[in-house]
């Protein structure tokens, strides 16, 4: 499955400047961040959530982790979950179970930005495959999808192994 044919759609119909890569399978954002010999801060991870009767798409850093605390928090949610694999396989049909882009305008979700990423110039993220990745401007991206900017992340803590 090559790029997602909907988000290169948009992305040519917008005429916004992005670079199209393809590397090796990578299934985790730090994977993708390796393969493209990127700053894990630039590769944003999308996580579908649902909370409240609705799914919402949190778009965090690749070195970060979604706080469902801060999220309830932030969005004033009673309860939030993850999303299953067929659950995003019904929201996102022409993606891979989770490679979908961080478009959630394309697909009728709401998008949450994490202010950290948000502070990027550059973001880079899966463009329905695991295989490729789309790179362009945080502005133009931000432009296009006009996510909510919302401190939903944390810092992933790395055991000592005691």
């Amino acid at each position: 499955m090559p790029l997602a044919q909907k988000l290169r759609a948009f992305l040519d119909a917008n005429f916004v400047e992005y670079k199209h890569t393809v590397h090796p399978i990578a299934y985790t954002a730090c994977q993708v961040a390796s393969a493209e010999h990127l700053p894990t801060r630039e590769v944003a991870k999308s996580i579908v959530i649902f909370a409240d009767a609705e799914y919402h798409l949190a778009v965090v850093p690749a070195n970060r982790l979604v706080d469902f605390q801060e999220v309830r928090a932030a969005l004033g949610f009673k309860h939030a979950r993850l999303a299953t694999e067929e659950e995003l396989s019904h929201l996102f049909p022409d993606c891979e179970v989770g490679a979908m882009p961080p478009l959630g305008n394309l697909y009728g979700v709401a998008v949450y930005l994490d202010s950290g990423l948000a502070a990027e110039e550059i973001i880079a993220f899966n463009g329905g495959t695991h295989r490729d990745v789309v790179h362009m401007k945080t502005a133009d991206f931000r432009r296009l999808v006009h996510p909510q900017v919302v401190p939903i992340a944390c810092e992933v803590l790395m055991g000592h192994g005691w």
